[in-house]
């Protein structure tokens, strides 16, 4: 805090943006397409069609079924039901907490195991959001950390930045290269700053009681379900007997169910269903509003007689599922689902252009070579910026052209997202710095443009065929390729590099003497005005 308070906060906003901007980038970047996380899913599946109400008792009972043959000694299922625009019902299966966690994907017409081709759809970006494709306790603490920096970065720019509004308006690309990615990273930083600040806090508040257990288990003596219980959050679930028993038909509960509540009912789970103390809850989809709450009601699975249900959120409940919905946005009409979409692509072009700016703001002098650090966060720029992108339409072509009876379909999907992602991120250590921008950002573009292409081939649905259920998913891989585009277009542009310091700038006594021109008077030049006076 030597220099001052604002130097003091621009030194903390690039150093703390730049430690962990690669990872918020990836962040930002899935948590946006996860806003359209059901659209994804239902892309990746085209064998399945929107069609006419299913039974949901039917297909619960039929989804029973095969769970009883398939992990009878499982210590829970849950069993999602099927909807008109989602007609599958997946299953899960645990004997664990610490798992594995299994899943199926089941007709709900026969309860057989579906022909949909196997896939993480969107869920995979939802989770790779907030968990980085790691086991669940380390991926959340990494994303954790790296939202608290965030917050930090944002607070430390507001307070770097004085004219932080004026600037919004001043767009300077071709006074400078290190000018036009400043403006470019004030724009969209500021134009989305309270999306930004409320994104940013609202995800911590998320994850706030894995990062601060103590009151909970201090309260609750380490019973961390008693808490749930208590604020509302689920009813109350018997522990196991330690005795066998039976299930009853799951289908008269869904009915009694829906009766109910006046909300869709979601899921089914059951705790314990080979115990003679088993436990079937039925989940709802959470009231239109912004708490992120599902209604529940639990029943005897022995007997189907009604144990209790979820009551009144407490206040403090009701502000922390509030801070959910509002992350999640599941709230949110058509037209304030596409506004957060683009608030969260200006909060990932906020990153990538402070991680470049960082690096433009200290490139050397011209005929000098960049240094090490310098170099390696280049390369990582560009292994992230334009190899993320990569990944993602790689991920989409994959789930078009690998076989649909592939074993382990999904996991292949996603291995090929990694593949190509750390292919772009190799590539660019060898390649001259402004041609691995061009080659990566290029070669998204090409992967995205030909999504459409190659679904319209492989499924034979397009909109010429009379086709438009995908109309907006190929509308959008069409608008980021040519985004895409035009970011390999001004990436290849060569900048002028910078010019070495002026000659005159150097000290006097650092100057060479000049010598006098042949014939040249001796004169002398004339001293101030006023010299002779002051002398």
């Amino acid at each position: 805090m030597r220099q001052g308070l604002r130097p003091s906060m621009a030194w903390l906003h690039a150093w703390s943006g730049l430690v962990v901007g690669w990872v918020l980038f990836c962040i930002f970047v899935t948590g946006t397409a996860t806003y359209y996380r059901a659209d994804i899913s239902a892309w990746m599946r085209p064998e399945l069609r929107a069609g006419a109400a299913i039974d949901a008792g039917a297909a619960a009972d039929r989804a029973a079924d095969f769970l009883k043959a398939r992990a009878p000694d499982a210590q829970g299922w849950f069993i999602d039901l099927p909807r008109p625009d989602k007609p599958l019902t997946e299953v899960h299966w645990w004997r664990s907490l610490a798992g594995p966690f299994h899943h199926a994907l089941l007709d709900p017409l026969t309860g057989e195991p579906s022909r949909a081709r196997d896939t993480k759809g969107g869920d995979f970006l939802y989770r790779f959001h907030f968990e980085l494709n790691l086991p669940p306790l380390w991926g959340r603490w990494i994303v954790g950390i790296c939202a608290m920096i965030l917050l930090i970065s944002l607070v430390s720019g507001i307070i770097t930045h004085r004219r932080i509004f004026a600037d919004f308006f001043t767009f300077r690309r071709d006074r400078s290269a290190q000018r036009g990615w400043l403006d470019a990273h004030n724009v969209t930083g500021v134009l989305a700053l309270p999306f930004h600040l409320m994104i940013a806090y609202s995800g911590l508040v998320t994850l706030a009681p894995m990062y601060m257990p103590w009151g909970v288990q201090a309260a609750y003596k380490g019973d961390e379900t008693r808490f749930f219980v208590e604020s509302g959050l689920m009813p109350e679930i018997r522990p196991a007997a330690g005795k066998p028993g039976g299930l009853v038909s799951l289908a008269p509960l869904v009915a009694q169910a829906q009766a109910r509540v006046s909300e869709p009912l979601e899921h089914i789970a059951v705790h314990n269903p080979g115990d003679a103390a088993a436990t079937i809850v039925a989940i709802f989809e959470e009231p239109h509003g912004l708490a992120h709450q599902h209604p529940q009601i639990a029943f005897d699975g022995a007997s189907g007689a009604e144990l209790g249900a979820t009551g009144a959120a407490q206040p403090a409940t009701h502000i922390s599922t509030a801070f959910v919905g509002l992350h999640e946005a599941h709230f949110a009409g058509p037209a304030l689902r596409v506004l957060f979409f683009l608030c969260g692509l200006m909060g990932a072009a906020t990153i990538a252009t402070g991680l470049v700016l960082w690096t433009v703001a200290r490139l050397p002098r011209a005929g000098e070579r960049p240094g090490l650090g310098v170099r390696l966060v280049r390369v990582l720029n560009v292994g992230t910026v334009a190899g993320l992108p990569v990944g993602l339409a790689a991920y989409f072509l994959a789930n078009r052209l690998l076989p649909a009876a592939l074993p382990g379909r999904a996991d292949w999907e996603i291995g090929i997202f990694f593949g190509a992602w750390a292919c772009i991120a190799l590539a660019a250590v060898p390649r001259p710095h402004l041609s691995a921008w061009r080659e990566a950002f290029g070669l998204a573009s090409a992967l995205f443009l030909s999504v459409p292409v190659v679904s319209a081939i492989t499924t034979g649905e397009h909109p010429l065929d009379g086709e438009a259920r995908y109309l907006g998913f190929d509308a959008a891989m069409l608008a980021l390729s040519a985004l895409l585009a035009v970011a390999a277009y001004q990436a290849g542009r060569p900048r002028a590099p910078r010019r070495p310091a002026r000659a005159e700038a150097a000290p006097a006594a650092a100057r060479p003497p000049q010598p006098r021109p042949v014939g040249a008077p001796l004169t002398r030049r004339a001293p101030p005005a006023g010299a002779r006076h002051r002398a």
